[in-house]
């Protein structure tokens, strides 16, 4: 982080003093004198992101955050997870999540769509406003997806991959269309799977979710460089 420079000026009374006094002023206004403000990262999405079942610190977003401290971005992640949310509920609720202060933004749902079998054209639309809304914003958008199971038959499946890889390209998002990858790529019946997710077996453990940060994190870099 920038800082701003210890300046030998003291402010004194006195014409010459109130000189140096606005020259000193002056040089702390400059661009890039001033101390930089950290960039912020909304991460809009689910139990995922939230950090069901984990310890305080050992979540997605203080994960993620550490990682990304660790690998030199200066920035704060904001953890707008909402356990149980779908893309209905993260569209109604994007408004609000974001603020003037806001640099870059995460979009990390769709999981509890699946859960519920919602039709792969509602969960687009809500994606599709939610990108608008950031684009209207001029923010950079990292998309986060999960793959449909296969027990809802091809043509479901087909649709709701295929509209990660669609919203990415219409919106010139960056996409990791698989959140979970790191983890689906674990043999089920290998022991470092079972040890990786949670006894619900749908959440991932503070482990599973060092995968996924690992996986996550170079993408995330790539989205803060898009940013300001």
């Amino acid at each position: 982080m920038l800082r701003a420079p210890v300046l030998p000026v003291s402010f004194r009374y006195g014409a010459r003093a109130r000189l140096r006094n606005l020259l000193a002023a002056a040089l702390l206004a400059l661009p890039g004198l001033a101390a930089a403000e950290p960039l912020e990262l909304v991460a809009l999405g689910d139990s995922l992101t939230q950090g069901y079942g984990l310890p305080e610190g050992e979540g997605l977003v203080p994960q993620l955050q550490a990682w990304l401290l660790a690998n030199g971005a200066d920035v704060r992640v904001v953890n707008a997870g909402v356990s149980g949310d779908t893309t209905a509920g993260g569209r109604a609720r994007l408004g609000w999540s974001l603020t003037d202060q806001t640099d870059a933004l995460m979009i990390a749902l769709g999981g509890n769509d699946l859960l519920r079998g919602l039709p792969p054209t509602e969960s687009r639309a809500n994606l599709e406003a939610m990108l608008t809304e950031a684009q209207g914003r001029d923010l950079p958008v990292l998309l986060v997806g999960l793959p449909a199971p296969g027990n809802y038959g091809p043509d479901y499946k087909a649709e709701f991959d295929g509209m990660w890889h669609d919203l990415a390209a219409r919106f010139d998002a960056l996409l990791v269309p698989n959140l979970l990858a790191p983890i689906m790529d674990l043999a089920p019946e290998d022991r470092a799977r079972r040890e990786v997710m949670q006894d619900d077996n749908i959440h991932p453990s503070a482990a599973g979710v060092a995968l996924i940060v690992a996986a996550l994190g170079p993408p995330v870099l790539e989205l803060l460089g898009r940013a300001r």
